[in-house]
């Protein structure tokens, strides 16, 4: 999984303004200048581990996103915690609104409207800034915080219903930037620029979904947050790519079955496997494919345990997680972490 190099360098820039040791920072997480000044993609798990570290540094859990000052670190925990036992989604938003109104340092919560079959989720201003202000300090903040801030709510709420959010666009207040396929790509919907404000606007049947995380869960998630909130999707139109989407990345629950992924796509079963293998693959090795792909970026995350990585890949027993990865690797879960193909990842 991959993020492009221009999100390290939005970063980099908002490091440097605050004084951060810019080039110590990179070391600790294996990257160098010349790999992000690239017009490339880097590693996920190596972006948010570099965000990891900035908000660390600078002591600031909204670094990169919209704020009015520093939001003291451990905010989005506690934050995780009062929406993670709510019933529906629409519940967990609100409530998400409501505990940002009291923190210190915020400037934009979600607030949500529904019209006829579609619901708007909107970044509007805390109680304690008033909409004028808030107008006026976006227009000082550059577009990628927006687009970040924007894009994260859109990953936190796919993570928490265990689906992703499908949207019908993206509007966004400030001009058309010169290149837009990027956000197409990111958002996978229609998008507008020079709107009079900042949301996502999908089907409203998904406020009703249930929040399917845990605290359990929500433990993993948080040990490798901003990652699963940052993670790049793929700009490709194939019937193998949308089966990924549905799938997404949210293995500690029930992944869909065929039947379902069937329907979504309008298909029925049989058309969806003659196409599959048409493209070379099937469902099932799309779904392995996927599983052993989220469990390598788990596993290059060092600061989670084996017996996390097990649990965010949704096995009951670490045991069945070593044996599972050493049938895709070769190795048991602890042989790679010895190894020096993961050793690499940080050492340059």
């Amino acid at each position: 999984m991959t993020v492009p190099a221009g999100y390290a360098r939005h970063l980099l820039s908002q490091a440097r303004a605050q004084g951060l040791d810019v080039t110590g920072l990179l070391q600790q997480v294996g990257l160098d200048a010349e790999e992000i000044e690239q017009d490339g993609a880097l590693s996920a798990v190596k972006f948010g581990a570099l965000y990891q570290q900035f908000m660390q540094s600078a002591q600031d859990e909204f670094f990169g996103m919209l704020s009015s000052g520093k939001v003291p670190n451990g905010t989005f925990r506690l934050m995780c915690h009062c929406i993670i036992h709510c019933r529906s989604l629409e519940r967990a938003i609100w409530r998400c609104g409501d505990f940002l109104d009291i923190c210190r340092g915020t400037l934009a919560k979600p607030v949500l409207v529904r019209k006829g079959r579609y619901a708007k989720l909107s970044l509007s201003p805390v109680d304690h800034v008033d909409l004028e202000s808030f107008n006026g300090l976006l227009q000082e903040q550059p577009a990628e915080k927006v687009r970040t801030s924007l894009s994260m709510w859109h990953h936190f709420i796919s993570w928490l219903i265990g689906n992703r959010l499908e949207l019908k666009a993206a509007y966004f207040m400030f001009d058309r930037p010169e290149v837009v396929d990027h956000y197409r790509t990111l958002f996978q919907s229609e998008v507008k620029f020079s709107q009079h404000e900042n949301a996502i606007i999908f089907p409203q049947r998904f406020l009703d979904y249930p929040v399917v995380q845990t605290e359990e869960t929500l433990r993993g998630f948080l040990k490798t947050a901003p990652y699963q909130l940052i993670v790049m999707v793929d700009d490709d139109q194939s019937l193998k790519a949308q089966v990924v989407a549905m799938i997404g990345k949210d293995f500690s629950r029930e992944l869909p079955g065929s039947e379902e992924v069937a329907k979504a796509v309008n298909m029925s079963v049989s058309t969806l496997r003659r196409r599959l293998l048409e493209e070379g693959t099937s469902y099932q090795k799309i779904k392995d494919d996927c599983r052993k792909a989220a469990a390598m970026n788990y596993m290059n995350s060092p600061q989670l345990a084996i017996n996390d990585v097990a649990a965010l890949m949704g096995f009951d027993e670490p045991s069945a997680f070593f044996r599972s990865f050493k049938k895709w690797t070769g190795m048991t879960p602890g042989e790679y972490r010895k190894s020096d193909a993961f050793r690499g990842l940080y050492q340059k």
